[in-house]
């Protein structure tokens, strides 16, 4: 039995900001009301046609790979997880296999949304916890820009979401006071619809009933979130898993060092930053410059955490999400 560790990380973001002036001059809203609700003051959109899901998670996956020292020859595996694939079908995975370059080896899609990220960390850690694996690319991805509905209809969730990629290198570690020491993932699907995009789905409205009814209020096809209900749900659930990670590796709250949430609200990660009585230098917050990155917002935040020295060699370190399915975890680190 092995544990896996960390090896590298990178992260990657479209250089179009969006502030919310800018969103203010297509949209019915302004900076003081998005700020007080989500604590967020401008995102990242891609331009079309430059950047794609699977163009940033290769952009992000590059820089941990090279910060990794692991050869490119020698990745094992592939996990990419994301709510906004290129395609329907095949998923960027593969995509990714084809534009790095890398060996023909396993390509798996993770399909979490905003909790993506950790269920594709738990998953490369099996994998090299079995001995399966030596070396797993792990990536969360999202371009949400092209899907909202960027009208004062839709500004409850349009200027909450923006775009980027993060990606990490997973490598086995013998030592087992080191690394990724338990994951923890549960889910609720009796609240799918509460945040969800109902089309095009083969078990409702498929492509073919869209352009029948070609009706131009049909919102189907665009983000709908039950906000308030979501955000009572999150601040539960964040509470519970990480207290589960904390008492499986009876570690107490004075123990943690880093946590990085989900960046899904500001609100929500103050709510808990005050619940569990952590510092402002024990949790990472940047959802102020990126918004909701979904899948790709834990390890962008990690990636930058790291990068500006604030998680150092024997750190313990706290990753946790909440979003649509629903669906939640953690995952407990020994840096």
């Amino acid at each position: 039995m092995y544990h896996s560790k960390i090896a590298g990380l990178g992260y990657y973001v479209p250089e179009n900001i969006v502030t919310n002036d800018d969103l203010s001059k297509i949209i019915d809203t302004n900076d003081e009301w998005i700020q007080e609700r989500t604590g967020i003051q401008e995102r990242r959109h891609i331009i079309k046609g430059e950047d794609t899901t699977t163009s940033m998670g290769v952009k992000a996956a590059k820089i941990a790979i090279e910060r990794s020292g692991v050869a490119k020859e020698d990745i094992d595996f592939v996990v990419f997880a994301t709510l906004s694939p290129d395609f329907y079908f095949p998923g960027p995975g593969v995509l990714v296999q084809r534009d790095l370059g890398l060996r023909t080896v396993g390509a798996l899609d993770v399909r979490n949304q905003c909790s993506g990220f950790i269920y594709a960390l738990s998953v490369a850690d099996q994998y090299i916890k079995t001995g399966m694996y030596k070396n797993i690319l792990v990536i969360g991805s999202e371009v949400h820009s092209t899907g909202l509905d960027m009208t004062t209809r839709g500004r409850g969730v349009s200027v909450i979401f923006g775009d980027g990629a993060g990606a990490a290198v997973l490598s086995r570690e013998e030592d087992l006071i080191k690394g990724i020491l338990s994951t923890h993932l549960h889910s609720e699907g009796q609240h799918a619809e509460e945040l969800i995009v109902k089309a095009p789905g083969m078990g409702g409205r498929w492509v073919t009933d869209i352009l029948a009814d070609n009706d131009p209020d049909d919102e189907s096809y665009f983000p709908y979130m039950n906000g308030q209900f979501v955000f009572k749900n999150a601040v539960v659930r964040f509470s519970e898993v990480i207290n589960e990670g904390l008492q499986a590796n009876n570690l107490q709250v004075s123990d943690i060092d880093m946590l990085i949430p989900h960046q899904a609200n500001l609100r929500i990660s103050q709510f808990i930053q005050k619940k569990f009585n952590l510092t402002d230098d024990q949790v990472y917050n940047n959802i102020q410059k990126y918004g909701n990155t979904t899948a790709a917002s834990i390890p962008i935040a990690l990636t930058e955490a790291w990068e500006q020295g604030k998680i150092k060699s024997g750190d313990t370190v706290v990753l946790a999400a909440f979003g649509s399915g629903f669906t939640w975890g953690s995952a407990i680190i020994k840096w």
